[in-house]
Parts: C-alpha cells; sequence; structure tokens
C-alpha cells in the first residue's frame, strides 16, 4: 500500500464504516482492514490520519486501530509470520514519541499505550533511544507533553511492582535509573516549587498535581525491586516533599496523590529495618488519626461511581484495580502496620469502629457513611492474607468476625426493604463473600436465601455483588473436597435462585453482567440434576441470549460464561437422558448457522467446542445436519485463525469417531483436504501435537483401505519435519504416532512402511528414536500406547528375530521395561521453548477452553489391553514356544540384571514361563 491520498481517502472511509451500529456495514469493514493490515505501509497510513485527518472522529478512531494493530502484530512469534515489516518497525519507531507528545489527550493515551507494548518487546535492546528521546522533553516546560513523558514511562515500568528477580532485570533497571532518575528528581523538585507559585490557581494546579501523581508512581516503581543507590543518596528530598504533600490541606484539590504517599508508607511500615519509626505510640495514634480513619470514608466520588458508573466501581472494588484510590492505600496501611503492631493498633481503631457505629445508630439515614467506614475499618484490619479462591485465609485472631456479622452485617441482609442503603447492602454482602473461610457454614447458610432476594436489588453494584457472592460459596469446598454448599441444601431456593439470576440479566446496565451469568454457571455446576426441570425454560432464554450478543461481541466473560453454562445445561440434561441432545441441537444450530454465516470471529471456537460436545453425544452415527458442515470445516482460512485450531480438530476428531467410515464412503474426495489440515499443523512448532491428534484419529478411525494411498506420504511428511526440527514435543508425539499405527496396522506394515521409504530405515528409527527417548514419553493412555506398539515390535516382527535389526532387540526390551519402571524423562533442551497457544498474538481470539466442554480421556486401546506388563510377559512367552531357547539365550547375554528381575516379575504375576 502505497503512501498517497488515494488510499488515505479509502482508509477513512473504512474506518467510518467500522463506527456504524448496522453489522451488515461494520463487519465487512472490519474484514477489510484486517485483509489489508498485513501490508506495508497499513501502520504508517493510520499514523499519517491519526495526525493529518481533519475530522477529529476519524483520528481517534485511526489512533485505538493503530493500537489494537500493534498489539496483536508487534509480537515476533517463532513460526509465525512477522506481520510488520522491518521498514514499517523502524519507521513506527522513529516517529511514535514524537507524534504521541503532540497530540490531543484522547489519541495521546492511545499512543502511549502502544509505545509501552513494543517497548516490551524491544526496549532496551532493541530500542536503546526511546528513554533519552522521552527525558529530553522534561525540558519543554509544557506539562501536557511533561505529563505524556510521564504517562509513558509509567505503563513502560509498572511490571517492575511484579516480575520475578532476575539478572536480566536488574540491569535493565540499572539502565533505567542512569538515565531517568536525575531528570526525575529535578523534575519533581521544580514541579512542587510551581505548586506553591501556583496555589491559588485550580486549574494549574489541576494539571501539576496530575504529574506529581504520575512522579509518585514512577518513584515506586523504580524504588520497589529494592533501594537503589541514587534514591538512597537523594531520600531527604523526596521524603521531605511527599511528607509536605502528606500534610497538605488545599480545599482547591481533590487528589489522587495523598494515596501514592500512603502506598509508599505502607510499603515502608512493612520492611523490618523500618521498624524503629513507627514503634512509639504517639506515632502510631497519629498516622491511625490523621492518615488512615479520614482516607476510609465515603467520598461523593465514590457514591457517585457506585451510582452512576456502577461497572467502574465493581472493576475497582472486586477486582483490585482501586490500587490508586485513598480507601485501599489507607487499607494496606492498616494491614503493613499490623505486621508488626497488631495489638496496638487494633486497639485504637476498636475505639473507632464502636464510635462510627453508635453515629449510625442514632440517626442511620444521616450518618450511614459512618457505618460504610466501620466496615471497611474491621475488614482491613482483620484481613490479614486473602486470595482469590478462597477470600481472607488468614485473620487477625484480635477481631471477632462472627460477632460482627450476627450484630452488624446480617441486620441489612435482612432488611425487609431491598433497596434501602444500597452501599451498606453492598458493604453487608461484600463481608460474607471476603470472610466466607472464616464464618461458619450455618451463617453462609443462613446468608444463601438473603444474598438470593438481593439479587433483586435495583442498584446495580448490589446486585452484581449478590450474584458474585452466590457463585464464590457454591465453589467453597467442604470435608472430602465436595462442594461445602450441597444441592440438596439448596433445594429449597433452587426455583428462587434461578429465577432471580436470569431476571437480574434485565435489570437496566446488567444485561451483560459477568458476575451474573458466571453465577448462573455455578448455580448449574452445583446443582446438577436439580436443574433438569427448568431446563427447556432456561436453555430458550439463554440462546436468545447469544444471538443478541453475536450481533456484537463486547464482553469476553459474559461470553466465556454463556458458553459454559449451554454446556452444563447439555452435559447435565443428556447425562440423564442421552436422547434429548437432538432438542439441544434444535433450539441452538440456529444461533449457530447466523454465527458461522456471519464469521463472528469471537464465538467460533466456543461455537467448535459446544458442536463437539453434542456430537460425542451421539452414538456411532453422524447425523446429516453435521455431514453437511464437514467440508466446510476443512476451508484453509479457518485454520489461519490459532484461536480455531484446538477446538476445531476436537471437531473434527469427534466426525472421525462417530463416523470414519461414513466420511470414507460418502466424502473420500475430502480426505485429501483433512490430510491438508494435518499437514498445516505438523510444520508448526506450536500446533504439531495438534496435527498428531488429528492423524491418530484418521489412523484409528478410518477403515485401512481409504488412507492406504496416502500413508508412505504421511510419514514422508513427519520425516521432513523431524530433519528440519526436531524437539522434544514433537518426538512424543511422533513416538505415541508410529506406536498407534503398529497396534492398527501390525509390527510387519510398520516395518515395510519404513524401509519402503529408505532401506533399514526401521532399524534407524528403532536405534536413534525410539529407543533412546521412549522415555519422554508421558500421559498414561500414551505410555500404555507405546508400551503394546513396542511389545509388537520385539514379538510379532520376524525381521527382529533374524537379520540385522536383531541388535536392537535386547535394547529395545530393555527400553520397553525402563518405561514401565523408570521415572519419566521430563529433561528439556536448553534451546527448546515453546510458545503457549494462549500466549500467541494475533488478531484472531485466543483459544479459550471450555472446562465444561471438556473432552473424555480416549484410550484406542481400551479393554483389549489390561495391563501391559501382562501382555509383554504372554507375548514373549507365545514368541518363545515359536523358536525354542531364542528367547532366553537373548536375554541372558545382554540384559541387564535389574530389568531381568523386573521382567522375571512380570513373568512371575502372567503365570507363563519362557522356553
Amino acid at each position: 500500500m502505497e503512501l498517497n491520498d488515494a488510499n488515505l481517502q479509502t482508509l477513512t472511509e473504512f474506518l467510518r464504516k467500522t463506527l456504524d451500529p448496522d453489522p451488515t456495514v461494520r463487519r465487512p469493514a472490519e474484514k477489510f482492514l484486517e485483509s489489508v493490515e498485513g501490508n506495508q505501509n497499513y501502520p504508517l497510513l493510520l499514523l499519517t490520519l491519526l495526525e493529518k485527518s481533519q475530522d477529529n472522529v476519524i483520528r481517534v478512531c485511526a489512533a485505538v486501530t493503530f493500537k489494537n494493530y500493534i498489539k496483536r502484530n508487534w509480537r515476533i512469534v517463532e513460526d509465525e509470520p512477522n506481520k510488520i515489516s522491518d521498514a514499517d518497525r523502524t519507521a513506527i519507531k522513529a516517529n511514535i514519541v514524537n507524534l504521541m507528545l503532540s497530540s490531543p489527550e484522547q489519541i495521546q493515551k492511545q499512543l502511549s499505550d502502544a509505545i509501552s507494548i513494543i517497548g516490551r518487546e524491544d526496549f532496551p535492546q532493541k530500542w536503546p533511544d526511546l528513554l533519552t528521546e522521552m527525558v529530553t522533553r522534561f525540558r519543554s516546560g509544557d506539562f501536557h507533553i511533561i505529563n505524556g513523558v510521564l504517562r509513558t514511562a509509567h505503563s513502560l515500568f509498572k511490571r517492575y511492582r511484579h516480575e520475578f528477580k532476575s539478572n536480566e532485570l536488574w540491569t535493565e533497571i540499572k539502565l533505567v535509573l542512569g538515565t531517568f532518575a536525575l531528570p526525575l528528581t529535578e523534575l519533581f523538585k521544580a514541579t512542587i516549587e510551581l505548586c506553591q507559585t501556583h496555589a491559588n490557581d485550580v486549574n494549574a494546579l489541576k494539571v501539576l498535581f496530575s504529574s506529581l501523581t504520575l512522579i509518585s508512581k514512577l518513584f515506586y516503581s523504580l524504588n520497589f525491586q529494592d533501594l537503589p543507590e541514587f534514591f538512597e543518596d537523594n531520600m531527604e528530598t523526596w521524603m521531605t516533599n511527599f511528607h509536605g504533600l502528606l500534610t497538605l490541606d488545599n480545599k482547591l484539590l481533590q487528589t489522587d496523590l495523598v494515596s501514592n504517599a500512603i502506598q509508599f508508607l505502607a510499603s515502608v511500615c512493612e520492611r523490618p529495618h523500618y521498624k524503629h519509626l513507627f514503634e512509639d505510640q504517639n506515632t502510631l495514634t497519629s498516622i491511625c488519626e490523621k492518615v488512615i480513619v479520614p482516607n476510609m470514608e465515603f467520598r461523593s466520588a465514590d457514591e457517585e461511581a457506585f451510582e452512576d458508573n456502577s461497572e467502574e466501581y465493581i472493576r475497582r472494588d472486586l477486582e483490585g484495580s482501586d490500587i490508586d484510590t485513598r480507601r485501599r492505600a489507607a487499607c494496606d496501611l492498616v494491614r503493613g502496620l499490623c505486621k508488626f503492631f497488631e495489638g496496638p493498633v487494633t486497639a485504637i481503631f476498636s475505639g473507632y469502629v464502636n464510635s462510627m457505629l453508635s453515629e449510625y445508630a442514632k440517626n442511620p439515614g444521616l450518618n450511614w457513611k459512618h457505618k460504610d467506614a466501620a466496615t471497611y475499618l474491621v475488614t482491613s484490619l482483620a484481613s490479614k492474607a486473602q486470595t482469590q479462591k478462597h477470600g481472607i485465609t488468614q485473620a487477625n485472631e484480635l477481631v471477632n468476625l462472627t460477632e460482627f456479622f450476627v450484630n452488624h452485617i446480617l441486620p441489612d441482609l435482612q432488611s425487609s426493604n431491598v433497596n434501602e442503603f444500597p452501599v451498606l447492602k453492598a458493604d453487608a454482602i461484600k463481608y460474607v463473600m471476603i470472610f466466607r473461610s472464616k464464618l461458619p457454614k450455618e451463617q453462609l447458610l443462613q446468608a444463601v436465601p438473603l444474598l438470593i432476594t438481593h439479587l433483586q436489588a435495583e442498584s446495580t453494584v448490589q446486585h452484581t455483588y449478590a450474584a458474585h457472592a452466590l457463585e464464590r460459596l457454591f465453589t467453597m469446598r467442604g470435608p472430602n473436597n465436595a462442594t461445602l454448599i450441597t444441592s440438596a441444601e439448596m433445594a429449597p431456593f433452587t426455583e428462587q435462585l434461578l429465577t432471580n439470576l436470569f431476571k437480574a440479566l434485565t435489570l437496566p446496565g446488567s444485561a451483560e453482567n459477568e458476575y451474573i451469568m458466571k453465577a448462573i454457571m455455578r448455580s448449574f455446576s452445583l446443582l446438577q440434576e436439580a436443574i433438569v426441570p427448568y431446563i427447556p425454560t432456561l436453555i430458550g432464554q439463554l440462546t436468545h441470549k447469544l444471538l443478541l450478543v453475536s450481533k456484537n461481541p463486547s464482553k469476553p466473560h459474559f461470553n466465556h460464561y454463556l458458553f459454559e453454562s449451554l454446556c452444563l445445561s447439555v452435559r447435565i440434561t443428556c447425562k440423564a437422558n442421552p436422547v434429548t441432545v437432538s432438542s439441544f441441537e434444535e433450539a441452538l444450530f440456529p444461533v449457530f448457522t447466523e454465527i458461522l454465516q456471519n464469521d463472528v470471529q469471537e464465538f467460533l471456537p466456543y461455537v467448535f467446542q459446544v458442536m463437539s460436545l453434542l456430537l460425542e453425544i451421539h452414538s456411532n452415527s453422524i447425523p446429516a445436519s453435521y455431514m453437511a458442515l464437514f467440508p466446510h470445516l476443512l476451508q484453509p482460512v479457518l485454520w489461519e485463525r490459532t484461536g480455531n485450531i484446538p477446538p476445531l480438530v476436537r471437531l473434527l476428531q469427534a466426525f472421525l469417531e462417530k463416523g470414519g467410515a461414513s466420511i470414507a464412503a460418502s466424502a473420500a474426495d475430502k480426505i485429501p483436504g483433512l490430510l491438508g489440515v494435518f499437514q498445516k499443523l505438523i510444520a508448526s512448532k506450536a500446533n504439531d501435537h495438534q496435527g498428531f491428534y488429528l492423524l491418530n484419529s484418521i489412523i484409528e478411525n478410518m477403515p485401512p483401505e481409504s488412507i492406504t494411498q496416502y500413508r508412505k506420504q504421511i510419514f514422508i511428511l513427519l520425516f521432513q519435519r523431524l530433519q528440519s526440527s526436531k524437539t522434544t514435543k514433537f518426538i512424543k508425539s511422533f513416538l505415541v504416532f508410529i506406536n498407534l499405527y503398529c497396534v492398527k496396522y501390525g509390527a510387519i506394515a510398520l516395518q515395510e512402511i519404513f524401509d519402503s521409504i529408505q532401506p533399514k530405515m526401521f532399524g534407524m528409527v528403532l536405534e536413534k528414536i525410539i529407543i533412546p527417548e521412549v522415555q519422554k514419553v508421558s500421559g498414561t493412555v500414551e505410555k500404555k500406547i507405546c508400551a503394546v506398539g513396542i511389545t509388537k515390535i520385539l514379538t510379532e516382527c520376524p525381521a527382529m528375530m533374524d537379520t540385522e535389526y536383531t541388535k536392537l532387540w535386547t535394547p529395545l526390551l530393555q527400553a520397553l521395561i525402563g518405561l514401565f519402571e523408570l521415572p519419566e524423562d521430563d529433561s528439556i533442551p536448553d534451546d527448546e521453548h515453546f510458545i503457549d497457544i494462549e500466549d500467541t498474538p494475533g488478531y484472531q481470539t485466543a483459544f479459550s477452553q471450555l472446562a465444561f466442554a471438556g473432552r473424555k480421556e480416549h484410550d484406542p486401546i481400551g479393554d483389549a489391553v489390561g495391563n501391559p506388563k501382562i501382555l509383554l510377559a504372554q507375548s514373549l512367552h507365545k514368541l518363545s514356544t515359536a523358536c525354542p531357547g531364542r528367547v532366553p539365550s537373548m536375554l541372558n547375554t545382554s540384559l541387564n540384571a535389574e530389568a531381568l528381575k523386573f521382567l522375571q516379575g512380570y513373568l512371575q504375576v502372567a503365570s507363563v514361563q519362557l522356553v
């Protein structure tokens, strides 16, 4: 694509169409952009548009499109084509910083994100001058530019807070400090001075304090791993000014800076060598009284978010993205102080909690915020350690959680007016959720019907918290690892629970509420067959919801739980009555057809998984509706998207398992297409195991004559890949495949196909691959396949007894006994590293495995062989009777003593002898 006006015009028109609410206009435009994004100059055209377009909407749209393009394509992945040319990469890095700093804030944020994505991959090695270029802008005096630099630096450096220590990390931080620490300190001092100069100018102060907030965040990131020498030497400058900011009381400002300063105090007070700074009772009282209590208050900004921006409020409060709020910082400071001073701090705060609660009791309508702060303070005090899975796992023994629940939490949950004091109701629900592992079971059971009632609350935060709390309670485990709350205990509330959950999805603001949908999924999972009577009604509601969200998928978590709930409906109902599968197909197929026809990329991997689940429930035949779809599944375009590969392979496996013979009979012309898919997958290090899954299903399920003409070519392809790129993962899959081939077609057929490719190749494969590598095979079924296959090679292949291959007989037997008795060899060579399929970037949706669509592990040998060790003993006995004397003499001359001892054990258990 040339950088010319015609292309800029075309791009402008398509970008405008991507904003159209009508999917018939929007989707083709998105497809067009997707089709041209691999062209050289495409990103430069976007950058030109976001700089020069006269239309502000197009500029912002170009900026967002550019950022997403960088996010999908910048990382270079082995085996995947490099989607951005080197010339474009160089041009982007040469221009983007300047462009970001000269753009309006909306565009600046997008470009700042793009720089941090590029920086994550290229900084410092491939982009050494990035920091120097940014730091020189501190001298500009223009705080729009300075804040752009600070924001970008923050997004680059904040990962230092959670990275593992390593030499590579230290080297990078050292390099950053060398360029950045002094200019940052100078900027900090200059900004503080400007704050004093402009103390009465609210607009100037807002800009300056946004800079100070970012500077504080950067200071926190750069000091997180350890205290660098530079900051130790300049500690007085930083601490004096931080102290000044902590005690600053400028009524013109409501700022986040305080939270950063408190956060710093929190991290300092946890470190043993600063313990002495906080030991004095007066210091502790002063911090509790002047820093913590005032910052625990529910501010008007919180109230506004609770009512008008509930999604953001929930994200901050439930998901811990409230890292920059005063409340969270004060809460962290309480936990930090409790590490060394739990007793005194608890005593100080107990007084505050009691006085806040008595204030509330005097006039609940007026003083409800006092109770909110008291509940928050108790939660902060009591929480010592928590996990997402269990809530609080370690609590402050000095706080009586059960008593507080009975006296102050339960009354709010039991209140007859579900819509009164929604903030306090949300606090009460959150208390149950957080302390679920510490409260007795009877109190949790008491809470369940109350939480179900709160699902009807008008407040989005309140009914979301109720759904989330129920979902968390339903995942709790009791003795014997069974769920703590049982389906039987839920029986009196089942109908109300399902009714209220589905009704909650109709409340304003919650049409795609992921917490509610997750609670639906978890309820299905807990209740199991108790949901069967309700499924005919619920499946209609779920498919209707699926049809709506497929028009414009925007909530990935909601969509995921929706598909999980569909899978549970199918699994639970069909487990009780497999013939009901057809009624699910009737309900789901019209929506699936629409999703496939409109190529809704986000949903295809899910649709393939649900279809696999449905097809696997059928007895051994493929219904016509599926057969009509089969040719479409082989289209190359579907296999281009990484996220489609695992579910498509599974769906093809289901087709082969249910109707290998009917495919051979009625769709024989599609076999080359099937093998074409295998060939594509086998060429990729990331997806070769998927290629083997497909190949193994073909070998196991297709009639032998239908693939005779292709067999030799399959082996040649595998050898070509072995020569070009031999990885441990490939070897393991290759070993399973050749042994499955041997089990299916016999050892003679395996030897003949190898030797037909190249004379004596069978011996080479035994000597160079099977004998040295079989110890690496993992998985019960995989080991069983290899054991049965090798047993056949040892005992059913005449060439092993009387040709040059005979010298390999004992080493092969020894390798097999090693597979039975030695620990698995899980070593991987240093030069091998694998990309997880989920981490592979690309414009396609990443594959999301549906837990409740899981495929049962399949054993192609099944009950035909119970114990492979006994099979070996019986097969050796049979071989020795056919050629008496040979087997014992081969064993006694070259099998090592330990292996011989194991073998004698197998013979004894099988009650056979060698002759």
